[in-house]
């Protein structure tokens, strides 16, 4: 937990002024969201520490687990005080603000605007069998990894893995 807080600190140092009202703007009309939705992003670390030690940080499969399961408990958590569609709403503007905020380049925010709504179309798909209430983190986890196993390597902007999880080749 110490590792995170350290990351997270951090990560909030690089940011600009004009950055740092963005993400005001997002969080502070929505607190319960913005609570939730940072612990979705500390709980997706977590968990994809644990299954993907080597890749979670980097391009490779481990990072499009995490992204896919970011979005997932995000909605998640959401879905718990809110309608799917309010939560919906808000994981799309927080994932999108955060590839806005921390920019990569034209592949990596490809894959991982791609992976988050793998993540999210998921999520949503399971909804319909699973009352929101008694959705679990592992349910989520479970399903991910079944997508980890076919997953694409993404090699171009114009590619389109529908709703596979990609990643990048990694050396």
């Amino acid at each position: 937990m110490r590792r995170i807080t350290v990351i997270l600190l951090n990560t909030l140092r690089t940011l600009s002024f004009e950055k740092l009202l963005k993400l005001a703007k997002l969080a502070v009309p929505h607190p319960l969201f913005s609570i939730l939705g940072f612990y979705a992003t500390v709980k997706s670390f977590v968990v994809a520490q644990k299954y993907f030690p080597k890749t979670n940080s980097n391009n490779g499969i481990g990072n499009a687990f995490r992204h896919a399961l970011w979005t997932g408990l995000i909605m998640m958590y959401g879905c718990k005080i809110s309608s799917p569609k309010k939560a919906l709403s808000f994981c799309k503007r927080m994932t999108d603000l955060h590839e806005e905020l921390f920019p990569n380049e034209p592949l990596e925010k490809k894959m991982d605007l791609h992976n988050n709504q793998v993540g999210m179309d998921l999520f949503m798909e399971m909804l319909q069998g699973i009352h929101r209430q008694f959705f679990e983190t592992n349910f989520l986890v479970d399903k991910i990894l079944e997508k980890t196993k076919t997953a694409k390597i993404l090699e171009n902007l114009d590619d389109d893995f529908g709703n596979d999880l990609v990643y990048l080749k990694t050396d």
